[in-house]
C-alpha cells in the first residue's frame, strides 16, 4: 500500500509541474503593406476611365479575353503618330471578324436554350405552335376586327426573356402604345394578323423571329428566344 502511495503522489506532483514557457520568438512581425494608389493624377483617372469604357464595351459585344501588349501597342502607335503594324481596313475587317465570331459562339448557346424551352412549352395545354415555329396561348379571344400589316394598332404588352427578366413593359408606364403593324419585329407580325381586337394572348417567339443574333441593347441578348403578353386594344386601317 505505501508503494502505491508513493506512486500517486509522485503522479500528482509531475501533473503538477509547470512546463517552462516557450521562448518568445525573434522573428519580426509582418506588416501589411498599403498598395499604393493608381489614380495619382487626373491623366490617370482619365486613362482608367477610358479603359472602363472600352472594357465595357468589348465586353458587351463578347470579346472575353484581350492581348494588354497588343492592345497597349495599338493604343501608344495612334496617339504617338507611329506606323501602324496594320492599316485602316486591316483594322476593320480583323474588328468585324472576330465580333462575328464571338457573336456567334455567344448567340449560338442562348439559342439552344430558347430552342429546349420551346420544345418543352410547345406540350403545354393551350399553346399552338405556328408553322414558323412561333407559338401562342390565348389568354382572352376577343371579336373585334383583325389588322393587316398595313395597320396602326393599339397595344398594351409585356416582354420578358425565357429567365423572367422584363425588357419593356407598357403596363407599368400605364399607357398603351401604337405602332405601325408593318415596321414591328416577324413574331408579333405573324400573331397580330390572327388576332381580333379585344384578344390578350401570350407569344413564344424564337429569335430568328424577334432580335436575331444582334440582340437588342443590353437586355436582349443575341439569340434569345422571347415572351411577350399582347393584348390588341385598337386597330386604325390604312387609309386607302
Amino acid at each position: 500500500m505505501m508503494i502505491v502511495a508513493v506512486f500517486l503522489f509522485t503522479a500528482s506532483v509531475k501533473s503538477q509541474t509547470k512546463k517552462p514557457a516557450p521562448k518568445p520568438s525573434t522573428a519580426k512581425p509582418t506588416v501589411a503593406v498599403a498598395p499604393k494608389p493608381l489614380l495619382k493624377t487626373g491623366l490617370d483617372s482619365l486613362s482608367y476611365a477610358i479603359g472602363v469604357n472600352i472594357g465595357g464595351n468589348m465586353k458587351m459585344q463578347g470579346i472575353e479575353n484581350i492581348s494588354y501588349i497588343a492592345l497597349n501597342k495599338g493604343v501608344a502607335d495612334a496617339l504617338k503618330g507611329n506606323k501602324p503594324l496594320m492599316d485602316e481596313n486591316q483594322c476593320n475587317m480583323t474588328i468585324q471578324q472576330k465580333l462575328q465570331e464571338y457573336m456567334t459562339k455567344k448567340s449560338g448557346a442562348v439559342k439552344e436554350e430558347g430552342r429546349k424551352f420551346l420544345e418543352k412549352n410547345k406540350t403545354q395545354p393551350g399553346v399552338v405552335v405556328l408553322p414558323s415555329g412561333i407559338q401562342y396561348k390565348i389568354i382572352t379571344q376577343g371579336n373585334g376586327i383583325k389588322p393587316t400589316l398595313e395597320d396602326t394598332i393599339k397595344v398594351h404588352y409585356k416582354g420578358t426573356t425565357i429567365d423572367g427578366n422584363i425588357f419593356d413593359d407598357s403596363y407599368s408606364r400605364g399607357e398603351p402604345i401604337e405602332f405601325p403593324l408593318g415596321g414591328l419585329i416577324e413574331g408579333w407580325k405573324q400573331a397580330l394578323v390572327l388576332m381580333p381586337v379585344g384578344s390578350k394572348w401570350q407569344l413564344f417567339i424564337p429569335s430568328e423571329f424577334a432580335y436575331g443574333d444582334r440582340g437588342a441593347g443590353a437586355n436582349i441578348p443575341g439569340g434569345a428566344t422571347l415572351i411577350f403578353e399582347l393584348e390588341l386594344l385598337d386597330v386604325k386601317p390604312a387609309k386607302k
